[in-house]
């Protein structure tokens, strides 16, 4: 019988360095989006516009995590390993959050934009 876990265990790695993924994490393939044209006759068509390709989600601090070279991150290759098998990759990305960072769970919001991203299977 086929696995059918659809969602649940993550794994998060930057240029193949693993990360403490922690809860709920977000990805867009960056592909464009498109908003309908209204006229006041009737609707016109669509615009379409790019899109951002992003990862975003949190993880855990560690004692051996560089903060300040996770914020400084460029030229990255960011990989997000989902539950059911299926793998985004985010490529020529760049560290794009805040920075923000909390004490009482040692968690980290992350935040990578890129050029470009797909869905490998």
């Amino acid at each position: 019988m086929a696995d059918q876990r659809r969602a649940g265990l993550i794994q998060l790695q930057s240029n193949g360095e693993i990360y403490d993924a922690k809860g709920s994490f977000t990805y867009n393939l960056g592909r464009p989006k498109r908003d309908g044209i209204v006229g006041s006759d009737s609707v016109h068509g669509y615009k379409e516009m790019p899109q951002i390709p992003f990862i975003e989600g949190a993880i855990t601090d560690l004692s051996t995590l560089n903060l300040a070279a996770l914020l400084e991150g460029r030229d990255l290759t960011i990989t997000l390993t989902l539950g059911n098998a299926k793998t985004i990759v985010l490529r020529d990305a760049w560290f794009a959050g805040d920075g923000n960072a909390t004490t009482e769970e040692g968690e980290i919001a992350v935040r990578w934009e890129g050029k470009n991203a797909e869905e490998v299977s």
